[in-house]
């Protein structure tokens, strides 16, 4: 398959997208991601940057309200959007396959999620590290090089389900293996995308990429309950395997300059010390790196409950299951679209509460619910504010952050997100699930998560509200 089918025809697309979307007045921005800034090199030998990359505002960055401007801006991000979302189908497929896989050779909630949980360990206890290796290595290699890997740990899921030998044993080595990857690949996939796209569009790209994570949060349960309804579940993990090599031949087109390494001194502790004392050191990122931890601990482990939630509380199968994990994902995709379109348009801090409150009260509503006609719009609108408080955070983070500390920032940040989430939070919810009921698991949690931010909105960040 040639780099043609990847160019998508950028100038007629241009001239389809100035058709299609309005022009607005642009729009006056704050911070370090600026609409004053006509161009700023982003070449910083001592964070280990790629000659040239500049951050020249694109053509339309602050009047098109066209969500998908960026994608054809930047060929870059283009290639790497387009194999990452094709891939991430895949990725859903497996997740979705791998918590019912588990409920079927357990069925115990508190199993369900030590598989969730097991993942993300590695990523708890190599984030760190990974943060340093990211400012200090080529980040497009260590992506390359860790979704190759991950290829190898879904072909041998594949191969064990498939031929009748997978035990819950199995599947907790693979998750952890899967979790390991990720360790590295997280940081060095976040930081790199400024080198994609510049600091002029990273906050739209940020929101793209959210959507297309969203895309295939919709479409993989969709294929995947069609796929072990049809084929069987060791399918699912095969579908995977196989959507690794779209983002592999993305990466493998995309052109950068000439990476130089960073001017580094010091060990990798002496790194990974002095990334978590510039966070403690920075107010602004020290509060977002607290709210994100309370928000990913609370918030996020009841997706891992899904597959108990939608059996016990609503009485659905998988494909019931599957159409949960879709409506999630719509209301996500819509959620990134709208951020993506409406760009610097909207104050980010008054965009973070708004979504935050909505948030934590959707999850309390879900917690109630025993009606899946009901699930199904709470989740839509659960997945839109999601989207747009994660969304948010992020753009706000990386629009503090100094360049040659974004790879450790981002590891930390993975390291709540992901790590902190599924071990501590989805371990203690699944814990608790088992204890008391999913309900109170998932209710419990979202209401500390709604008094937790009336007091840090109102006192400790109230700075956050003036964020442009």
């Amino acid at each position: 398959m040639g780099s043609e089918f990847w160019r998508v025809r950028p100038a007629r697309l241009r001239r389809w997208a100035s058709n299609l979307a309005p022009t607005l007045a642009p729009a006056q921005r704050h911070g370090t991601i600026g609409g004053a800034m006509a161009k700023r090199d982003l070449t910083r030998q001592d964070s280990g940057s790629f000659v040239g990359v500049s951050a020249a505002p694109s053509p339309g960055a602050s009047t098109s309200m066209n969500p998908f401007r960026v994608l054809l801006t930047h060929r870059n991000f283009r290639l790497f959007w387009i194999g990452q979302t094709l891939s991430l189908v895949g990725t859903w497929m497996q997740t979705m396959a791998q918590g019912w896989l588990a409920l079927e050779l357990t069925n115990n909630a508190f199993l369900v999620g030590l598989v969730a949980s097991i993942g993300s360990l590695p990523i708890l206890l190599l984030s760190l590290p990974a943060g340093v290796l990211a400012d200090r290595e080529h980040k497009l290699r260590l992506v390359t090089i860790a979704q190759t890997l991950l290829l190898v740990e879904a072909l041998v899921l594949w191969w064990l389900t498939f031929t009748g030998h997978i035990t819950i044993g199995w599947l907790l080595v693979l998750a952890a293996a899967n979790g390991a990857i990720g360790a590295v690949e997280i940081p060095a996939r976040q930081s790199m995308m400024i080198e994609l796209v510049g600091r002029e569009d990273l906050r739209d790209a940020i929101a793209l990429n959210s959507s297309g994570f969203n895309l295939a949060r919709i479409l993989g349960p969709g294929v995947a309950a069609a796929v072990i309804a049809n084929f069987g579940i060791a399918w699912c993990f095969g579908v995977n395997a196989i959507s690794y090599f779209t983002v592999l031949l993305g990466l493998s087109l995309i052109r950068l300059p000439a990476w130089q390494p960073p001017l580094t001194t010091g060990s990798p502790l002496h790194g990974m010390l002095e990334g978590l004392r510039y966070i403690r050191a920075t107010k602004k990122v020290a509060t977002l790196i607290k709210f994100i931890a309370v928000f990913s601990v609370l918030g996020v482990p009841y997706i891992t409950l899904m597959p108990v939630v939608a059996r016990d509380l609503l009485g659905l199968d998988a494909s019931g299951y599957g159409l949960l994990l879709s409506s999630l994902g719509v209301g996500g995709l819509s959620g990134a679209l709208a951020l993506a379109a409406v760009g610097g348009r909207l104050p980010r801090g008054k965009l973070l509460v708004a979504s935050a409150y909505t948030y934590a009260f959707l999850l309390i509503m879900f917690s109630l619910v025993r009606a899946p006609w009901l699930a199904y719009p709470i989740l839509l609108v659960t997945g839109f504010t999601m989207i747009i408080t994660n969304a948010v955070v992020n753009s706000l983070l990386q629009s503090l952050v100094a360049d040659q500390f974004r790879g450790r920032l981002m590891s930390v940040y993975s390291l709540i997100s992901v790590g902190l989430s599924q071990v501590l939070g989805a371990f203690v919810a699944g814990a608790i699930a088992s204890a008391i009921g999913v309900d109170w698991a998932i209710g419990g949690g979202a209401a500390i998560m709604l008094g937790f931010a009336m007091y840090a909105f109102r006192r400790e960040s109230s700075w956050i509200v003036e964020e442009h």
